[in-house]
């Protein structure tokens, strides 16, 4: 069996980022006594958007990357890609809270960059197909 331990380390490193934000959602509704959803208030959808936008994305560049890995792709390309990723994810929970939902920076940046990383995946899963 195959060893990846370079889609192991950005999968732990993402894991870590979707807990810290995890943990501002449950900071909030705490401190709002909020049991479910945000009641309406406006910093309460910007996390729980921060969150749930990295569970969207997060797993699908992970599986393209392990992919990628098991497939042979070398250790650099994987190292770039995993370390853009983390980046981007970081950018646009940056950018997503500290633009309170609105434009930031960080958010389009992290967006743009996620989906090229994705891309890339893709396209390098494909190619070892065909």
């Amino acid at each position: 069996m195959q060893n990846v331990e370079i889609t192991a380390l950005y999968a732990g490193l993402c894991a870590l980022l979707v807990i810290a934000l995890a943990f501002k959602v449950v900071g909030f509704r705490r401190s709002k006594k909020v049991g479910l959803g945000t009641g309406g208030d406006k910093e309460g959808s910007v996390l729980v958007r921060a969150h749930a936008n990295a569970v969207e994305y997060i797993p699908l560049a992970l599986i393209l990357m392990l992919i990628a890995e098991l497939n042979g792709l070398a250790p650099l390309w994987l190292h770039c890609l995993g370390g853009a990723l983390v980046f981007a994810r970081l950018l646009h929970a940056i950018g997503l809270i500290g633009g309170r939902g609105g434009y930031h920076p960080g958010r389009f940046v992290g967006t743009a960059l996620t989906w090229l990383v994705i891309i890339i995946l893709a396209l390098i899963d494909i190619a070892s197909v065909l």
